[in-house]
């Protein structure tokens, strides 16, 4: 994608063209007589600013376009090793790998982490912060989370230099989105049938459309969401919430425009009927599908204690939710419900803004189930050290009001805590109640099952994201849910592979992470059943990592301070390594 000779790819000033013999297979496959995946692999980039913006193609850029330079000395790194080298334009990430030299972007397109310091390993590099993986040959993302590659730049040695040659827009760009079809289906737009309805427009859904026109798939999608907003960085809600809609958009409008992704909003399905494979919107409106991705997320919990209808009283789902709650909480009191990371996040957020935070939880520690009570400890002493109040093991029993709106929260203890504001977050579940009827199987708590290629029980029926359970291939095919962002779009990859019969299976190793105080966490892994932790480095200073074993197995790790730990771990599991308990001791 980014190399500036007519060799694999060729690039222009805004938009990174095929060369010439290749555009007519483009062109064949775009009017559905070529093969449907012409574009599979080809790793060339294309980037939408507008519309209006879309340049004739020129198939040669001219020189002035690209810069060369010597990076350095063959020598100069050894196996395994990777460098950031500066190419005058910005930076590139230098790879030797196997003694082969790769030039690459050096920045995570997901939040722009530095890949140099991430993990080296198997013919990938894997992002230091949130795991991400990219092919060193290619460019190609891998593993989420993130939607774009990285630019590949063309590396060639002379008397034993090594020289990276790149057009000066990737260099700048630090990011190649992959070619896609366009949509060719004359129906699109209007008529009451699609050939692939997504229902829920987070991670899940918006990385299946994606990797549907990225392999060539030319027909009509629909992608609808009970959301007023276009696919959004949910994550970042509780992480800073006075983040507005535009900041936290994944794509931007005239992306779903130029690849004929419809997304209808505030569309609420209220039944399907896999007999007849039509769905029924809560207004009337009526749409058939052949192929049908459920991808519906979850509802947050809410308070049933007396008092529940009082204002000011939270769940966080969306950018409004979150942005009224940073207005009223300025300067007010707050008690968050819940010490997981949701409740966490948002009482970290906003002990800068009100005048005070308070927490309650039924546990003893937060993140206890999750983190354990070392780990759940030494952050309640981070909270404790930011004014934080906590009230453990115990629950809210009342919402007092003054004049409708929020005055107290009584707690069983029979405290009272004052509040202006309260924010719930005691968990989800799956937002699965208009399938009740449907013969897609639910299992007892409402979750949908799937196996590994993401299928329900209904042919052409498949589901991702956080309302399924899934067999987890690293822990013996246990069926599980894991309700984070990386599993989401992995999920809604896989999901598409196998509506275009690829049979792809969902193999990627669980990560996440949490950020509060301006500090993350990491963790990956499958920590369920964890009976004990073996922790390494400093937990008073925050500087640790965390080894959760089942037996004489390492099942997942967290860390703080200590990168790139977590990236190494994740990339051990994937190998398919298991991680015995005397290695880490």
């Amino acid at each position: 994608g980014g190399g500036c000779t007519v060799l694999p790819t060729v690039e222009l000033k805004i938009e990174v063209v095929l060369p010439e013999k290749e555009r007519g297979k483009e062109e064949l496959s775009a009017s559905g007589k070529g093969s449907p995946r012409a574009y599979q692999g080809n790793g060339t980039a294309r980037h939408f600013h507008t519309e209006e913006r879309l340049p004739t193609p020129h198939p040669y850029p001219s020189p002035q376009d690209c810069v060369e330079a010597a990076v350095c000395h063959v020598k100069d790194l050894e196996n395994g090793q990777m460098r950031e080298v500066e190419l005058g334009w910005g930076k590139v990430l230098l790879v030797k790998d196997n003694g082969e030299f790769h030039a690459l972007g050096h920045k995570c397109p997901h939040y722009g982490a530095p890949l140099v310091k991430g993990v080296l390993s198997r013919g990938r590099v894997r992002c230091p912060w949130h795991g991400a993986c990219f092919n060193i040959s290619t460019g190609d993302l891998e593993d989420f989370p993130g939607l774009d590659s990285l630019h590949k730049f063309q590396v060639k040695i002379e008397k034993e230099k090594v020289y990276v040659r790149a057009s000066k827009q990737a260099l700048q760009l630090q990011r190649r989105t992959k070619v896609m079809a366009k949509c060719i289906s004359p129906s699109a737009g209007y008529s009451g049938s699609t050939n692939v309805l997504i229902v829920g427009a987070g991670a899940a859904g918006l990385v299946c459309a994606e990797t549907l026109r990225q392999e060539g798939f030319s027909d009509r999608i629909v992608l609808c969401t009970l959301d007023r907003h276009l696919p959004y960085d949910r994550p970042k809600l509780s992480k800073s919430l006075d983040t507005q809609p535009e900041q936290l958009a994944l794509r931007p409008k005239e992306f779903f425009r130029a690849y004929g992704i419809e997304v209808l909003t505030e569309a609420q399905v209220v039944t399907v009927d896999v007999r007849n494979k039509k769905v029924m919107f809560k207004d009337g409106f009526k749409l058939e599908y052949s192929k049908l991705l459920l991808a519906p997320g979850s509802s947050p919990k809410t308070l049933s204690c007396k008092g529940k209808e009082v204002e000011n009283v939270f769940t966080i789902r969306t950018p409004e939710d979150a942005n009224r709650v940073v207005r009223l909480a300025r300067g007010r009191n707050v008690v968050v419900v819940g010490a997981g990371f949701l409740g966490m996040e948002v009482a970290a957020y906003l002990t800068e803004k009100a005048h005070s935070v308070s927490v309650v939880e039924l546990e003893e520690t937060p993140f206890r189930r999750f983190l354990g009570e070392r780990v759940g400890r030494a952050l309640m002493k981070m909270f404790e050290n930011n004014r934080v109040k906590f009230y453990m093991q115990t629950e809210v029993s009342e919402l007092r009001a003054q004049e409708g709106k929020l005055k107290e929260v009584v707690l069983k203890s029979s405290k009272v805590v004052r509040a202006d504001v309260c924010v719930v977050g005691i968990g989800a579940v799956p937002a699965t109640g208009f399938l009740r009827q449907s013969g897609i199987g639910l299992d007892s708590r409402g979750f949908i099952p799937v196996n590994k290629m993401m299928q329900t029980n209904v042919p052409g029926v498949f589901a991702a994201g956080d309302a399924v359970t899934f067999p987890l291939a690293w822990r013996n095919n246990r069926k599980v849910n894991i309700p984070h962002w990386q599993m989401a779009h992995a999920q809604g990859r896989v999901a598409a592979q196998n509506m275009l019969a690829q049979e792809a299976e969902i193999s990627t190793v669980p990560y996440l992470w949490t950020a509060m105080f301006g500090k993350s966490l990491r963790y990956t892994g499958y920590g369920e059943g964890f009976d004990d932790v073996i922790i390494q480095g400093d937990l008073e200073e925050l500087k640790f990592v965390a080894f959760y074993t089942k037996s004489d197995e390492v099942i997942a790790v967290a860390s703080m301070n200590y990168d790139p730990i977590v990236s190494k771990v994740a990339e051990v599991l994937a190998s398919g390594r298991a991680i015995r308990k005397r290695e880490v001791e």
